[in-house]
């Protein structure tokens, strides 16, 4: 009688830490973990504020570049204008 008692242990564990893995994958759906005050599309955010930071940097500069200053301004404007349309279209 001594003997079964921890057979009985050591059934009752190996059986747990082998069903375990199966009631785990057995949920219908994927819970994800809320993330609080994470932005949605960080990496569009995170072009934004560099192209905002190139156009002052441009703006600010003491020469222009070969002539492309003013050209690459109007590219960065056109470039935060499409991002900020996708940001916008993703909230609709």
């Amino acid at each position: 009688m001594p003997a079964t008692f921890p057979r009985l242990i050591a059934v009752a564990t190996l059986t747990a830490v082998l069903t375990l893995p199966l009631a785990a994958s057995a949920s219908p759906t994927p819970v994800r973990p809320a993330v609080i005050g994470q932005e949605p599309h960080p990496e569009i955010n995170a072009a934004i504020r560099a192209l905002e930071a190139a156009r002052l940097h441009l703006q600010r500069a003491a020469h222009d570049f070969g002539g492309h200053r003013v050209k690459a301004i109007r590219a960065i404007d056109a470039a935060l204008v499409q991002l900020r349309l996708a940001l916008k279209y993703d909230k609709e």
